[in-house]
Formats: structure tokens, C-alpha cells, sequence
């Protein structure tokens, strides 16, 4: 489904953090949408290197981008000799910047900062020089322990937060100086949905429980779940965001989420609903009480009003698109693994 009157076919696109989740998503848009777009996806592939609490400093996976039929590059955001061969070898119209270090509990301040704050701004650079509108991921980890999730009421409990916050700021700062592009940062809410599987541990509860119920175990919910409440919003209306902000009738940053806020008892329920499986429930005490949000829900009057932002899927109708490829991956990477 297109979602603008934009004709990107012809177009160079980059897209950074390409063989991520939403990236990668975005690249398939664009292939299947506009078979003549020229889209460069930028990822710094996946090694073994890992951060102190365990987890892969890059979760892009290669399988993310089976069926890609655009240009590859493996690069680092961080490395100059990269930034200086996109800034002098291409000339783009759209800069899509996905990439980040987007681990939560990751505690190496300075790598997080120097990815997705100075990064950014090297990366805005080159949109400005080159005259490429440039849309990217902030997070709505920036609220952290708000109770207002709306732009202007951020209050970040983590370096992650802090550094979406940042580049929010340095948006700001180019935009007061009257640059002719526009620029556009989207705050994520709680995306799932498909090619998130390659995040591991950080993937969506609702993947995780999926694949939990499929293997015959009982979910295992906090106490309480059905009062923690989160903003989840599907993959295509994220894509649908990222392509809407491409001609804002406002530069600026915008909420996506749904509006809605639900519960993870709401998860379990739809997909054992949906797989018409029925293993239970088993409730656990929650270790995160006192860091733990409890309730989340982006107020999107301002992306509606400015990108045309209409969400498009509830959380019924996002997991039952979902479900084919909850079962794939179970079949041909849970059960092997």
C-alpha cells in the first residue's frame, strides 16, 4: 500500500540500520512499492562483539534482507572515511536514519552517545548539503518517567532516552537556523511486528510470547499485567509514519503510536486466541518495580494534524497479520535453535 503521492521511483534513498527491524522493513516498502527507487541500505552488520551486560552491539541480521535487490553497504555510522564516501558518492533525495544503538539497558555511555547523538548530526549534515529531507528514529524512551507522552514532557531514565533527547535537540537547533529541508524525528512506542525476530532478548513480547505458547509452555506475565499497559503499535503503520514524514506539512518531532494503550494480559489473550492455543497463564512477581513503566500512550494529535498520521491497525488486527510469520519463525529458527 502507498501511502504518499510521492513518486520515490528514480530517487536515491539511504536507509541506515537496514538490516534492523524497521529499517529493513522500510527497504522492502520501497522495493516493492517503487521498483525504480534507488535505495543504498546502510547497516553495521552483526559480529559477536558484545556490550557489558551481554548483549550484541548490532543486531542487524543479514536474513532480514533476503529478496533485497538494492546496493549494500556494511559501515559503521561512527567510522569518518564511510560518512565522507556517502557524503562525496551519492547525491540523496531521502535520508531514512534507523540506525542506533537502541539497547536500553546498555551502559557504555560514550559508544551511545557518539552513535546516536554526534552520529546524527554528521548524517544531518550531508542531508542539508546534499538538499535530502531527512526522517529518523527517536524513541519514546525519551519519556522515561513522564506521565505526559507528548512533545515537550520528555524525562529520560537512561543513557538510551537521554541520547534520543539529544538528537531531538540538534533537530531543533538546525531547524531554528532555516535549513530547506525538512526534518522530521518520530518517536517509536512499542513496535512489533515482522523481521523484529533477530533482536533477541529485545525483540516484542508479543514474538516472545508467541513462541512461548507455540512450544507448549505457559506464558509467564508479571503480576498485575493486566494494569501495565503500553502504547504497541504495528510494523506498517511505522512504515506508514517514516513515509508520511517525507512531506510534513511541519518539520519538527511527532509520537507514533497508536493512542491506545493495552495490556500484556491483552497480548496473551489474542495470541492464544489466534493460535487457538489455550496453555494458561502463570504470574511471576515484577523485579522491576520502582524502574518499570507502568503505563505508556502517545497523545498523536500533533503527527495526525502535521504528517497525516492515521493508524491504521489494532492490536487484534496487528497480531493476526502477524501470526504467519510467528509460526515461520518458529518452525524454521526456534525449533532448530
Amino acid at each position: 500500500m502507498k501511502y504518499t503521492d510521492i513518486d520515490f521511483n528514480n530517487k536515491n534513498i539511504l536507509i541506515t540500520g537496514a538490516a534492523g527491524f524497521i529499517g529493513s522493513n522500510l527497504c522492502f516498502y520501497f522495493q516493492e512499492n517503487y521498483p525504480e527507487a534507488n535505495i543504498i541500505a546502510l547497516d553495521c552488520f552483526r559480529s559477536g562483539e558484545t556490550f557489558s551486560n551481554g548483549n550484541l552491539k548490532s543486531f542487524g541480521h543479514f536474513k532480514n534482507l533476503i529478496g533485497f535487490k538494492g546496493q549494500i553497504i556494511s559501515g559503521d555510522i561512527n567510522d569518518s572515511a564511510l560518512l565522507e564516501h556517502l557524503e562525496n558518492s551519492y547525491n540523496f533525495d531521502y535520508i531514512f536514519h534507523q540506525a542506533a544503538i537502541s539497547d536500553t539497558t546498555a551502559l557504555e555511555q560514550d559508544i551511545m552517545i557518539k552513535t546516536n547523538v554526534n552520529a546524527y548530526e554528521e548524517l544531518l549534515k550531508i542531508a542539508i548539503k546534499h538538499k535530502a529531507n531527512m526522517i529518523y528514529a527517536s524513541s519514546a524512551a525519551t519519556y522515561g518517567d513522564s506521565d505526559r507522552f507528548e512533545i515537550g514532557y520528555e524525562s529520560p531514565n537512561n543513557v538510551y532516552g537521554f541520547s534520543k533527547v539529544m538528537m531531538d535537540n540538534i533537530t531543533y537547533k538546525y531547524l531554528k537556523q532555516g535549513v530547506d529541508i525538512s526534518i522530521v524525528g518520530l518517536k517509536y512506542f512499542n513496535v512489533y511486528g515482522p523481521r523484529e525476530f533477530y533482536k533477541n532478548k529485545t525483540a516484542s513480547m508479543v514474538v516472545q510470547f508467541g513462541h512461548q505458547i507455540l512450544k507448549g509452555d505457559t506464558p509467564r506475565l508479571f503480576e498485575g499485567s493486566d494494569k501495565i499497559l503500553r502504547d504497541f503499535i504495528y510494523i506498517e503503520d511505522v512504515v506508514q509514519a517514516n513515509i508520511k514524514a517525507c512531506n510534513p506539512k511541519k518539520s519538527g518531532v511527532y509520537n507514533v503510536g497508536t493512542g491506545k494503550a493495552r495490556s500484556f494480559e491483552d497480548i496473551v489473550n489474542i495470541l492464544q486466541k489466534e493460535l487457538n492455543i489455550d496453555n494458561g497463564k502463570e504470574y511471576i512477581p515484577n523485579p522491576f518495580v520502582g524502574s518499570y513503566q507502568f503505563f505508556t500512550q502517545a497523545n498523536i494529535d500533533s503527527s495526525k494534524e502535521n504528517l497525516d498520521y492515521e493508524p491504521r491497525f489494532s492490536m487484534e488486527e496487528g497480531i493476526k497479520a502477524y501470526i504467519p510469520q510467528i509460526k515461520e519463525l518458529f518452525e524454521t529458527e526456534v525449533k532448530k535453535g
